[in-house]
């Protein structure tokens, strides 16, 4: 084998499906990180140094959820987007890359999972 026939191809990791099911979110609901943003810079401009995904996402869930017919959300987003949210976030306003602090993501070394993405249906 001759360098240039070296694959240097890796193994489909947990975090790349969910990295997928992030971007198909993002694609059909692009609002959904504009308002990530617009919250986000409203805790900046309030003179947090750092806060937490989670509240980011606990008011994009206030905010945008409505009841259906029976009561019930019908607002859903999944809890495995909020990392690729603060990434998004650090890439395209570098002056504020360490608002949302990062850990190693364990589902970087975890292989794919062979089971499809739970979804709201999934638990009706």
């Amino acid at each position: 084998m001759t360098q240039t026939e070296i694959n240097f191809t890796r193994d489909r990791t947990r975090y790349d499906q969910m990295e997928e099911a992030a971007l198909k979110y993002h694609k059909e609901h692009p609002e959904i990180y504009e308002l990530f943003c617009r919250f986000t810079f409203d805790i900046i401009n309030r003179g947090f140094q750092n806060y937490g995904a989670d509240a980011i996402f606990a008011q994009i869930r206030w905010h945008t959820d409505r009841p259906d017919v029976d009561g019930k959300t019908t607002f859903k987003v999944n809890n495995n987007h909020k990392t690729f949210y603060t990434q998004w976030f650090a890439r395209d306003y570098p002056q504020h890359a360490t608002f949302f602090r990062q850990r190693v993501k364990i589902s970087m070394f975890k292989p794919a999972s062979r089971f499809e993405e739970l979804t709201p249906q999934d638990f009706e």
